[in-house]
């Protein structure tokens, strides 16, 4: 008996842990269908407004289509701007968003950019003091890992953009030498979910050849993004 109820104890830990927010409530999970795979991503119900948003966009057949069109290699992948389905190789992407923000919903440090989290963008702190996000623009986060001495660096980098609100805690460190992110941008723009699967795809996309606007030389989009929980 006490065999069987430690191997359920190991099932259990080895459950995927976004399944729920820990009080019993599900989030919702998108699927990406990219031309490079398949994106499995949940959204956190801490973020609600960015959650609301994103679905509502994802239901309209918003992303249908649409291309990555700024990816750079050891930070991320970004998306939105519904214009690019269109676009022609060589023409300028990414400037078009629907005409709203989404007030920021940061919630550091609980969450922080880590690899594989979905973050909104935004534009920049000087004509957006609030850190607004982008109505449509989302970026998944590959990024690398740190040393101590390489984050001891981007903590007195964060000291100067934040104020000194936001620091990198023990937990974090450790999560940012061994499993990778972007802490630069902690505190500064709002993640709202994370990859539950295709984290290889990410890693592909953000891989791929690009030219001086970080455009990918060869097109990767969205072939189809579905609301399946």
């Amino acid at each position: 008996m006490q065999k069987i109820l430690y191997a359920l104890f190991l099932l259990i830990l080895q459950m995927p842990a976004m399944a729920d927010t820990g009080t019993g409530e599900s989030r919702c999970e998108i699927l990406l269908k990219t031309d490079k795979g398949d994106i499995l991503l949940a959204l956190y119900n801490e973020t609600p407004r960015h959650r609301d948003n994103f679905i509502r966009l994802v239901k309209n057949g918003y992303y249908d289509g649409v291309l990555f069109h700024r990816v750079i290699s050891d930070f991320m992948i970004q998306c939105g701007d519904s214009t690019t389905r269109h676009t022609e190789p060589g023409d300028k992407a990414g400037e078009y968003a629907p005409a709203y923000t989404i007030p920021a919903e940061i919630v550091y440090p609980k969450f922080f950019h880590r690899r594989g989290v979905l973050a909104a963008a935004r534009e920049p702190d000087d004509v957006n003091p609030k850190r607004e996000s982008s109505s449509s623009h989302f970026y998944i986060v590959y990024g690398r890992r740190f040393t101590e001495d390489g984050l001891d660096n981007l903590q007195a980098r964060l000291d100067k953009t934040t104020g000194g609100k936001i620091v990198l805690t023990p937990e974090v460190r450790e999560i940012y030498k061994s499993v990778g992110g972007t802490p630069h941008l902690d505190g500064q723009y709002t993640i709202f979910g994370e990859v539950l699967s295709g984290m290889d795809v990410v890693k592909e996309i953000q891989s791929v050849e690009t030219d001086s606007k970080d455009r990918p030389l060869e097109d990767v989009r969205v072939v189809k993004a579905i609301v399946v929980k």
